[in-house]
Formats: C-alpha cells, sequence, structure tokens
C-alpha cells in the first residue's frame, strides 16, 4: 500500500529521503532547542516576579504609613500580580520565619518544599540592586501558594515600621520557548533552502542515470548511435566507459553476423547457380520443372536469410517522413500487384495527416510485410491510421491498424509468428506460405524503431497487426 504514495522517480524518491531525514534532524534540534528555551525563560520568568515583588516591597516601605494605602492605589504592577495591605496575614501562609527573617530565603528553598524565589529579593547584591538597609527590611516573611495551580504564588511582608502585613499574590507564566518572532521565520527559511538543495543536488547527482537510459534507448533503435560522454565523477564515468564497451561489442557482432551470412550466401548462390544450370540437362521435363521449382525456393530462402541478417535497417539514416503518403504509396503498390483484390484494399477511415521520425525504406519494407501477409492470408488489408496520443516519457505515439478478414490465428501463435522461419502455412510452398522471415523483419525493423507490433485476433474472424510508432 505504502508503495502507492511513493514517488516513481529515483530523483524524487531520494529528495523525500533525505528532506524527512532533514525534517527529524531539525525537529530533535527544535525540542534540544526547546527544552533549553524553557529552562531560560523559566529562570527569567522567576527573576523578574522577584524584581517586580521587590519593587513593590521598596516602594511601599519607602512612604510614609499613612500614604501607603495611596501608593498602593497609584502602583500599576502586571496583571498576573494582586497586592493588599491587611492588619494580619493569611492564615493559609506559613510561617517560615526564625530569628534572622532572611534565614530560609536561600536560593528559593523554603522548607515548605516551594521555589518562589531563586534568590532573596533583599540578600546582598541580589538583583543587582543594593541592600536594604536594616530599618527597612521586613520582621517577618511567609510563603505560601494560590489555588491556581503550581505556578501560583504568595508571599506576606510584615512591615518594620507597622503591624500590617503587605501580602503580595501572582502567576508565573508558562515559558514560552519561541517567543522570538524570528525564530519561527528562520526555522521554515532553513528548512525551504535545505530542501531546494537537496532536490537541486539529488537531480544533478540523478541526472547521468537518464542519460544513460536515454544512451541505452538510443542505442536500441540505432546500433550506431553515438557513444556516450566519459565526463563527471568516477563511477559515472565507469558506467560509461562500461556502456560504450558493450555498445562497441554489439555493432562488432552484428557487423561479424552480417559477413558471415553474406559469405554464406555468396558461397550457396554459385552452387545453386551450377545446379540450375546441370538442371537444364535433364531431359524429363516433369523432374526438371521440380529441380528448378526446388532451386528457386533455395534461392529464395537465402536471400531472405540475408536480408533478415543484414538488417540494412541498421545503416539507413533516421529522417522525417509522411507516414500518411507511405501507407498510401504501399496500399496503391498493393492493390496493383493484387488486382483481384483491389477492392478489399485501402484505408478504413479517412486518415489523419501524421509526421513521424523513421528510417523511409526500412518502415516502408516493414509495413509491407504486413499488408502482403494480410492479402495473402485474409484476401485483402484495411489499413486504420489513429491520431497521435501522448505516450510515456513524453513521446508522442501513432498506432497503425492493419487488418484482415481471414481465418485469424490460434492465440497460442500469435507471439510464435514473429520468431524466424515459422509460418502460419505449414507447408513448404513458397508461393503459399512464404519463407517465415517477413514478421521476423517487420518486427526487428519496428523495434529498431523505438515503436512495438502486436498481433490480435478480430471478431468474428480475422487478424488484426498493430503498429506503435514514436512520432
Amino acid at each position: 500500500m505504502l508503495r502507492w504514495f511513493l514517488p516513481r522517480s529515483l530523483a524524487a524518491r531520494t529528495s523525500l529521503l533525505l528532506i524527512v531525514g532533514l525534517g527529524i534532524i531539525e525537529a530533535i534540534g527544535l525540542g534540544v532547542h526547546a527544552l533549553d528555551r524553557i529552562d531560560f525563560d523559566r529562570r527569567m520568568i522567576q527573576q523578574e516576579s522577584q524584581n517586580h515583588v521587590g519593587m513593590i516591597y521598596r516602594s511601599i516601605v519607602e512612604t510614609q504609613p499613612e500614604n501607603r494605602a495611596a501608593e498602593l492605589a497609584a502602583l500599576h504592577p502586571p496583571a498576573t500580580f494582586h497586592i493588599t495591605l491587611t492588619p494580619g496575614p493569611d492564615p493559609a501562609m506559613v510561617d517560615q520565619t526564625a530569628d534572622d527573617p532572611m534565614a530560609h530565603m536561600h536560593m528559593g528553598r523554603p522548607p515548605f518544599g516551594h521555589q518562589p524565589f531563586e534568590q532573596p529579593p533583599f540578600s546582598r547584591g541580589a538583583q543587582g540592586l543594593p541592600p536594604l538597609p536594616a530599618h527597612m527590611r521586613p520582621r517577618q516573611i511567609l510563603f505560601g501558594t494560590l489555588p491556581h495551580g503550581a505556578r501560583g504564588r504568595a508571599v506576606s511582608f510584615l512591615l518594620p515600621d507597622e503591624t500590617r502585613w503587605l501580602t503580595i499574590r501572582y502567576t508565573l507564566p508558562s515559558p514560552n520557548p519561541f517567543r522570538s518572532p524570528t525564530f519561527p521565520t528562520a526555522f521554515a527559511l532553513m528548512t525551504v533552502a535545505g530542501s531546494v538543495l537537496i532536490v537541486w543536488g539529488v537531480r544533478r547527482l540523478v541526472a547521468p542515470v537518464g542519460t544513460l537510459a536515454a544512451a541505452a534507448e538510443a542505442l536500441g533503435r540505432d546500433v550506431n548511435a553515438p557513444p556516450m560522454s566519459e565526463d563527471g565523477p568516477l563511477e559515472i564515468a565507469r558506467a560509461a566507459q562500461a556502456f560504450n564497451t558493450m555498445a562497441s561489442r554489439i555493432r562488432r557482432f552484428l557487423t561479424d553476423r552480417t559477413l558471415m551470412l553474406t559469405a554464406i550466401g555468396h558461397d550457396l548462390r554459385t552452387p545453386i547457380t551450377r545446379l540450375k544450370l546441370r538442371a537444364e540437362f535433364v531431359e524429363d521435363d516433369e523432374l526438371r520443372n521440380k529441380f528448378l521449382a526446388d532451386l528457386d525456393e533455395l534461392e529464395a530462402m537465402v536471400s531472405a536469410t540475408l536480408a533478415f541478417g543484414r538488417d540494412t535497417s541498421r545503416r539507413e539514416p533516421m529522417g522525417r517522413l509522411d507516414l500518411t503518403a507511405l501507407l498510401q504509396t504501399i496500399l496503391d503498390e498493393a492493390a496493383e500487384t493484387h488486382p483481384d483484390h483491389a477492392e478489399a484494399i485501402g484505408f478504413a477511415e479517412p486518415p489523419p495527416a501524421v509526421t513521424i521520425a523513421a528510417r523511409p525504406v526500412a518502415l516502408k519494407r516493414a509495413l509491407n510485410n504486413l499488408v502482403q501477409n494480410a492479402i495473402l492470408y485474409g484476401g485483402g488489408a484495411q489499413v486504420t491510421l489513429e491520431a497521435p496520443q501522448p505516450g510515456n516519457e513524453g513521446e508522442r505515439l501513432v498506432t497503425v491498424l492493419i487488418e484482415d478478414d481471414g481465418p485469424g490465428l490460434p492465440p497460442e501463435d500469435l507471439n510464435r509468428m514473429f520468431e524466424p522461419f515459422v509460418r502460419a502455412e505449414v507447408s513448404r510452398n513458397r508461393e503459399t506460405g512464404g519463407t517465415g522471415l517477413g514478421l521476423a523483419i517487420a518486427r526487428n525493423i519496428i523495434w529498431g524503431l523505438g515503436g512495438d507490433i502486436r498481433l490480435g485476433n478480430r471478431m468474428p474472424h480475422g487478424l488484426r497487426a498493430t503498429v506503435t510508432l514514436v512520432c
């Protein structure tokens, strides 16, 4: 099921893998940063709260007792602070005092386990403020918590020059690791920049794979295609060298095969010619005609074998041609050659104008073989040329259908008919069964052009040859 969501190309899959890895690494780094920022923010919040408590206390204690209520009303503390002056402490407050009122305010660890202060607000040098004189220090300090949860704090000071208590209640805000407005922007920019670099780098690294695939496709269409460039990284250069070596060996093999078949054909034609001459001296006319017919068939088979071996389509250069005009020419020639079937030879429907890149002589030979087979076994050939359609890898494909009304073929023989020397007509009569190389030659030519050919039965009877060519 996962493969349906994976990209198809190697570059896209590699980029996706690296981007996901980058995202995981950034998420881990973000988590570490967030934890560090949370701890730092917590300390800063506590520090700021202590500063506010210290400044509020100092503002009140420096004011005359009769003016303290007015001073308290004039203060503008943070929204999370609530300040009161009461005759006595809150009963919920816990007494943490001793002979020395500052004894338990060591680094925010009062005996009851809460941490209202990181440092005593009035100890020497704390908060960067000068220490309070002895006459301004509170006589007693009480600590408590608020019902708001773990972040609620309360502290009460017994003022040094009267019996009233200054009670300050406040709530510590939650730490925010992403308080900085530039952090999300910087994180997004780093992610986008990293993704762009990953995609660019992967495409650069994978590009030689596409070049290798294109070279292999070009070699399949033309064995004499130019070699690949052997520049680039060591691995790519070695792959290009191996590919060029393979292509060179294939060309040498085909050349050797052609030379061998040409030599065999040349050697066979000489004795065949001698046998024809000697057959003329046979006095029995019937026997002489049989000899000559067998020799003619043997000569035709040798010629067809040489044509199949030479594979002249590989030597002909590619060029643009009008496929519609080529098919019309083939059909006109077939109608002239078989005047008794002329009415059954032609286009099944008006064809569109189609231009393709191909080898004209070779393609004409392949399509002519298919038309001749349709006439020979089906009594006619109806050709349909379809308009080009988009195919794979951005190519445009054109389809040619060649149909007849013959008996068709058994399903198990449809693919076997493309093998050399395989014929639908089981006799050895050249006039009815041919040499069995026509379809093999046609398939070699069409494959060499990057196309394909298939055979299929029609309903209720007949055979259809489907040729697909690249525009």
